[in-house]
């Protein structure tokens, strides 16, 4: 009995020890496998908002964009059964969100009536980059969007399948009647995806 067990030792420690080198690692395969923490509790579940298109953008409450939660509240209240929006506040870019998560939650309520899912605030670029958006870069770069995340309300759209369409950029103002014409010809693009 005693060589029985010496002789089948090996394989058994064998069986609990795999090198990190070959140990397997799990890639999300679409934006719907994402579940993250929401800025005041609960759980945001992407698998949740299949058959509407997905709006991710990171925000930032001392940021010269910061006026466009205007436009994504509006965006959102006359779009809401086509296009859920999802926000995620970062500090990634001049340390322009630097309040906890009940802080951002108070500013967003009280200065622009921000009704669309807010997640917790999380890293949007460097080593610490939250999961959900390093798929979301990654998916962005395999379309030709290198580093697609320059600054604040960087806005990546996803179709009702959970496709990547595109990237809005920090200063393309979602906003009917734009005076600027990179940021009208942002908001025509956006309608032609909405209306499609």
């Amino acid at each position: 009995m005693k060589k029985i067990f010496l002789a089948a030792l090996p394989l058994l420690l064998f069986s609990f020890v795999i090198p990190s080198s070959t140990a397997p690692t799990m890639k999300a395969a679409s934006i719907y496998q994402f579940k993250v923490p929401g800025l005041l509790g609960g759980t945001i579940d992407f698998s949740k908002f299949k058959g509407k298109k997905i709006l991710v953008v990171n925000t930032a409450s001392k940021c010269g964009n910061t006026p466009q939660y205007d436009d994504l509240e509006s965006l959102y209240k006359q779009y809401k059964d086509q296009l859920v929006i999802v926000g995620f506040p970062a500090n990634n870019f001049g340390g322009q969100e630097p309040g906890t998560n009940d802080e951002i939650a108070a500013f967003c309520k009280k200065n622009y009536g921000v009704t669309f899912p807010m997640a917790a605030k999380v890293s949007v670029k460097g080593d610490d980059m939250a999961p959900l958006y390093k798929f979301i870069v990654a998916d962005a770069e395999k379309k030709g969007f290198s580093d697609p995340i320059k600054w604040n309300f960087t806005k990546f759209l996803f179709d009702e399948n959970g496709n990547f369409l595109t990237v809005f950029f920090n200063g393309d103002r979602l906003i009917p009647n734009n005076p600027n014409a990179k940021g009208k010809a942002a908001y025509e693009k956006l309608l032609a995806y909405l209306n499609h």
